[in-house]
């Protein structure tokens, strides 16, 4: 048994906490939400996040930074994104530090473009990084749906430290090395999964939707190469697999926000609607300036910062795509840069 610190109680840090439970390990939940962590305590079940499911036993909650840290060596970050920079910093001000960290929110900052691999090595060089993502709707892992992900880290005993830790009968873990490729794949589906709900709120059909995330899957080999990623990554479970569980299932934040733009309705009204996060709504005004940065195309992710950002309907946008010149379906001298 090893002692774990998860940092964030939404919804999926909450799946990440009990599956670890699961798995005979000593888990303690850090939640800046003081109702939720009094009621993990007290009943052990989260009612802001996935309520109607009972956590496993040696989950523990608490308010307190500074205790989730002392907790364990092992941290897990699963905070909203645009929160990461805050809370790695705090804990860094307090001199408080890990042996092993871990990332599984997805997303990039907006201010600096950067992922959360980038911002965690600004902050503390000194500690091993690894990232967990891949086709894993908490809503379903909770319930002990078979789920497989991959945790990759640049030092291989380091993804394979994870692994041991969050591998499971119905959690199966693969590693890889590929930090940016996961990252990436992880952060650009969600504007995909907000385009796809888009087009399934206005009745466009399957091959609408087919032809949509084709080319989303596109656009994020066309980032991907500029940052870094490896193609294999982005055609396994951190891209493939992700994009598709996201585009397609109505679990997801990001495709159930589109439904409700595609309906007609304003961001801050859809965005009420959901009432959690949905990171491709952040993500996507830093694709629009990684687009700028790297001189690549991506008009599926400009469409959707265009409908969320600028008042363009979907309806005009979608006509926009559909009228684009013809081209190559991948141009030549795209893959790969790096």
């Amino acid at each position: 048994m090893a002692k774990l610190s998860i940092f964030g109680a939404g919804s999926w840090g909450t799946a990440l906490a009990d599956t670890a439970a699961r798995n005979g390990h000593d888990v303690l939940l850090w939640s800046i939400e003081e109702e939720n962590v009094k009621t993990i305590n007290e009943s052990g079940f989260n009612p802001g996040y996935l309520n109607n499911h009972p956590l496993e036993k040696g989950i523990r909650a608490t308010t307190d930074l500074t205790e989730a840290a002392h907790h364990s060596e092992n941290w897990l970050f699963v905070v909203p994104t645009q929160a990461v920079r805050e809370v790695i910093s705090e804990l860094k001000t307090r001199q408080l530090k890990p042996l092993h960290l871990c990332n599984a929110a997805k997303g990039f900052e907006i201010s600096t473009m950067s992922r959360i691999s980038e911002i965690a090595a600004e902050i503390m060089p000194e500690v091993p990084f690894s990232v967990i993502s891949g086709p894993s709707h908490a809503e379903e892992v909770i319930q002990r749906m078979p789920t497989a992900v991959v945790v990759a880290s640049e030092i291989e005993k380091e993804a394979l430290h994870w692994q041991e830790l969050m591998n499971g009968p119905v959690f199966r873990v693969y590693t890889g090395h590929d930090v940016a490729g996961v990252e990436v794949g992880a952060a650009v589906k969600n504007v995909i999964a907000v385009a796809s709900g888009m087009a399934h709120a206005m009745e466009l059909g399957d091959n609408t939707t087919a032809a949509l995330v084709s080319r989303g899957l596109a656009e994020i080999m066309r980032l991907g190469a500029k940052m870094g990623a490896h193609p294999l990554t982005l055609a396994g479970l951190a891209g493939v697999g992700d994009l598709v569980v996201t585009c397609y299932s109505f679990h997801s934040r990001n495709f159930r926000l589109g439904m409700a733009l595609g309906k007609g309705k304003s961001l801050e009204e859809a965005k009420k609607e959901l009432g959690q996060v949905a990171e491709g709504a952040y993500t996507v005004k830093a694709m629009v300036k990684l687009a700028s940065k790297y001189k690549v195309e991506l008009p599926i992710a400009q469409a959707v910062n265009s409908i969320l950002y600028q008042g363009v309907s979907p309806k005009e946008k979608l006509k926009e795509l559909l009228t684009r010149d013809p081209k190559p379906e991948y141009p030549p001298n795209i893959y790969w840069s790096k």
